[in-house]
């Protein structure tokens, strides 16, 4: 297994990163929160989403090439990277958005099951400090959201010396007179 880092290219990428997309969100959905969670995840999933979130991909990717970087087995092209298949990316928020979190921001890491455990994701977040560093920050830090119930992904964010820092809450968006509490599980 041969694996390359490169950043996106949104002319020959787009479907593969889309595809490993849906893989990430419904991994969230159905590992981390029960039949309700992997609902709502599933849910999001139409091809207006799909259109929506590539367009921010490259609203993000053009104010910086970096901010999607991917993972390319090379094994699986003729020697020709357009014909190699992707199998993993860690998209980070350009620098203008550093402010949401007054951080770094790591929207998301994903690593295709078969080739976890080789080192892969290792290298995905290397791009992803290297870029951190070069942003201007209001804080001097890199932040994800990563659920509490994913120990796989606690684990593998702790050994890169990730420690958490608050905790996030969420309430459905819509009816403010809706106060009851979430499904279990979010």
């Amino acid at each position: 297994m041969s694996v390359s880092l490169r950043p996106y290219d949104a002319t020959t990428d787009a479907d593969e990163l889309y595809d490993l997309k849906l893989a990430f969100e419904r991994g969230l959905g159905e590992n981390t929160g029960g039949d309700g969670k992997a609902a709502t995840y599933a849910g999001k999933l139409t091809d207006d989403y799909r259109e929506s979130w590539l367009a921010w991909v490259d609203r993000c990717v053009a104010d910086d090439p970096r901010c999607v970087t991917v993972a390319v087995d090379e094994a699986a092209g003729n020697g020709d990277d357009a014909d190699a298949d992707l199998v993993g990316y860690v998209f980070c928020l350009p620098e203008q958005l550093a402010f949401i979190w007054d951080a770094a921001v790591i929207n998301e890491l994903y690593l295709a099951p078969d080739h976890r455990g080789s080192g892969v994701a290792d290298e995905l977040m290397d791009a992803a400090v290297d870029l951190a560093a070069d942003q201007d920050l209001p804080l001097d830090r890199i932040v994800l959201d990563v659920d509490a119930a994913n120990e796989r992904a606690q684990a593998f964010y702790a050994r890169h010396g990730f420690e958490h820092w608050g905790e996030m809450v969420a309430r459905p968006v819509g009816d403010g007179d809706d106060r009851s509490p979430p499904s279990e599980g979010y």
